[in-house]
């Protein structure tokens, strides 16, 4: 299949790290992949290349096992292509996160247990389940329509049973992107589980992530004394717990704090601690509650010892947006589908995945900027003003769809009103 003008421009940015066979096999790989119908395994992604153009089906089966292509690589020139498109200036967000990939079959590369998050948000017991634990890094975008933000793939890393830590590749991964990307700063959001991140001296990045429960905090120390003996104090006095501390605050002030795409009144305390076991260093701990509406509270804490307090609780519920990202990965594109078990396959199967979330995110992003996306009516959607996932991957497979139906046919062999009506149709036929 031959990729449409527009949809190129996205592909050839990764030209650079491919040899020309491989290249093309690239290519029809990712049409089919947006083309294909119900489960996006290797063999229907094979099945949805034109007859007269595929290969041997060993040929993309062996570009996903053992192909001379790198995942960061491409994500680095998406990457760069994105920044240089749509986010030309400014500080950078990024998003980090781990979510599990159910698998069947022990004999996978990387598969094991691990604690299955979506599927015991109902229950009161943890629930784990068999799969691929993988650690994503998401740029966030903010889109050209003013809708939520979006959360980009940017890096892929699959945790293994007595490896690396989930913390230690989230920080590995967020050093090659400002490898790659030099000249820019960055805020690097995550949960609680990475707080270990504040310590790590990432480059030109500021840390910001959630405050424990029952973080140990304690005070400055005090500045030494002329001539004092003995070792300098590493440490001040112990503080309550987050939610003791807060209430002891005197300090709130209240501020409208845009939250995802709304604009909440929120009132807001933060001073500089030590959050010693975690960082040695002085962290921003930022206590927010609600005033409208129903009582919450948010404790978060950031190596930006002089950030806004507004900022930082912005930021932070920009998080959001990762795990829509996990949800569309596995739904829509079919991130678990491959059914790759020899390694490297299976952690690349999920790379490729994740790319496709970023690289049709981007396109429909650029076309939007261009004036030239296809949004098709909804009478059930009167209110809907911003698109979803599912609506930029129906735009592109409709894109797909044109170009190969008029690559095929002559002008004058379909009427206009029935090629409308085709083109509708396989663009909702997944």
């Amino acid at each position: 299949m031959s990729p449409s003008p527009t949809w190129s421009r996205v592909l050839s940015s990764c030209r650079s790290e491919f040899t020309t066979p491989s290249w093309r096999l690239f290519c029809e790989l990712t049409c089919a992949w947006v083309v294909c119908p119900g489960r996006h395994t290797i063999t229907r992604l094979w099945a949805s290349i034109p007859i007269t153009t595929r290969r041997s089906y060993h040929a993309y089966a062996r570009l996903l096992r053992r192909g001379r292509w790198d995942p960061d690589g491409i994500f680095q020139r998406l990457l760069g292509w994105v920044v240089t498109q749509l986010a030309p200036e400014g500080r950078l967000v990024l998003l980090v996160d781990d979510t599990l990939v159910r698998k069947s079959g022990r004999k996978i590369d990387g598969v094991g247990i691990f604690r299955d998050v979506v599927a015991g948000a109902f229950s009161t017991r943890m629930v784990t389940a068999l799969g691929l634990n993988v650690v994503v890094l998401g740029l966030r975008l903010q889109p050209p329509w003013k809708g939520e933000p979006l959360a980009l793939p940017v890096g892929i890393r699959l945790h293994r049973k007595r490896g690396p830590t989930q913390t230690d590749l989230a920080a590995e991964m967020a050093r090659k992107v400002a490898q790659w990307l030099p000249e820019r700063e960055f805020w690097l959001v995550a949960d609680g589980a990475y707080s270990r991140l504040l310590r790590m001296g990432l480059p030109r990045t500021q840390v910001i992530t959630r405050l424990r429960s029952n973080a140990a905090l304690y005070e400055l120390p005090a500045p030494r004394r002329p001539h004092q003996k003995g070792r300098p104090r590493k440490k001040g006095q112990r503080l309550p717990v987050p939610a003791l501390l807060a209430a002891g605050c005197q300090l709130w002030r209240r501020k409208e704090v845009p939250v995802r795409t709304q604009i909440r009144g929120l009132e807001l305390c933060s001073r500089q601690v030590l959050w010693y076991q975690t960082c040695p260093q002085p962290v921003l701990v930022v206590m927010a509650r609600t005033v409208d509406g129903p009582e919450e509270e948010l404790y978060l804490a950031t190596n930006a010892v002089e950030g806004d307090p507004a900022e930082v609780v912005s930021l932070y519920a920009d998080r959001w947006a990762i795990e829509v990202c996990f949800r569309d990965v596995k739904q829509l594109v079919g991130g678990g589908d491959p059914q790759s078990w020899v390694r490297p396959a299976p952690e690349r199967a999920v790379a490729l995945a994740s790319w496709m979330y970023s690289a049709v995110w981007a396109w429909f992003s650029a076309q939007w900027e261009q004036g030239s996306s296809y949004w098709p009516y909804r009478p059930w959607y009167l209110r809907k003003r911003t698109p979803a996932f599912a609506d930029a991957l129906a735009a592109l497979r409709r894109d797909l769809w044109a170009e190969r139906v008029s690559g095929t046919t002559t002008p004058g062999d379909l009427n206009h009103a029935i090629l409308q009506d085709l083109l509708e149709a396989l663009a909702l036929a997944a």
